[in-house]
């Protein structure tokens, strides 16, 4: 997983901040390596772990290896079904727990949150600015699903998403696009697979649309937010950090 999305810093840092910032040392830890030699920024030994450096244009290695210094990470994740999108839970494993070691020193949150038992698309990071931005609901970030519904989904029910429809709590939803893909039995029932596009984001959302129309989501799965799109290459639980092209399109708010 390669690095492809810098800080957008430019101020100097103390070198035991910028180790600890990665997950390489602890403050204690950045000072016994300072003192044994082992820290070299610009080619020199420091004797300080306190030093103010730009991270940008130093260079800083520990131990011989590079150090590449950046203030956010950016995730895309196939989320699983079964995983809550939270930091923690007392009960059940979270998206913070698919993550390897070296992305939990940025503390990365879910950019909103998909339920436990819905999967595809999220976003993970530290960038507070760049998730106020996503999700708030003057921006009408739109978010596409995948359903398989339990009924017979027709052109009456993609009239009245296009119209909003009213949820079980008198909310009133914004506009919405609805696609039938298919219609199929099973086990003698009649089912429809369907495309949602939604603008906003709402407690179980697209589950309670359909109940508005007498219909049962049965499967979900999210597969856009934005203009993020869900990678085929990710497998169920895997992530990538993104692209610099991703990253540009989600900073310049191309929703």
């Amino acid at each position: 997983m390669s690095n492809q999305s810098g800080s957008k810093s430019a101020k100097k840092l103390r070198v035991d901040k910028i180790l600890s910032h990665l997950g390489i040392a602890t403050r204690s830890e950045s000072k016994k390596l300072v003192k044994q030699g082992r820290v070299i920024v610009d080619g020199n030994p420091i004797k300080d772990s306190g030093l103010q450096v730009n991270p940008e244009t130093s260079t800083i290695e520990v131990d011989g290896q590079s150090v590449h210094y950046r203030e956010f990470v950016y995730l895309l994740l196939n989320k699983p079904q079964g995983v809550v999108s939270a930091t923690e839970d007392k009960w059940d494993r979270t998206v913070i727990d698919l993550l390897d070691a070296e992305y939990l020193a940025f503390e990365p949150f879910p950019v909103g949150r998909l339920d436990k038992d819905t999967e595809g698309l999220l976003l993970l990071t530290n960038d507070g600015q760049l998730t106020h931005e996503l999700l708030s609901p003057r921006k009408h970030v739109p978010k596409t699903y995948e359903a398989k519904v339990l009924g017979a989904v027709n052109e009456k029910d993609g009239e009245a998403f296009k119209a909003g429809v009213t949820l079980d709590d008198g909310y009133e939803t914004m506009p919405a696009e609805l696609e039938i893909v298919r219609h199929f039995e099973e086990e003698g029932e009649a089912h429809t697979d369907i495309r949602l596009t939604i603008m906003e984001g709402k407690f179980h959302q697209v589950k309670r649309m359909f109940e508005a129309v007498g219909k049962k989501v049965v499967f979900l799965k999210r597969i856009s937010m934005g203009p993020l799109r869900l990678d085929p290459e990710l497998s169920l639980g895997e992530y990538r950090e993104l692209t610099s092209e991703e990253l540009d399109a989600l900073r310049n708010r191309q929703l």
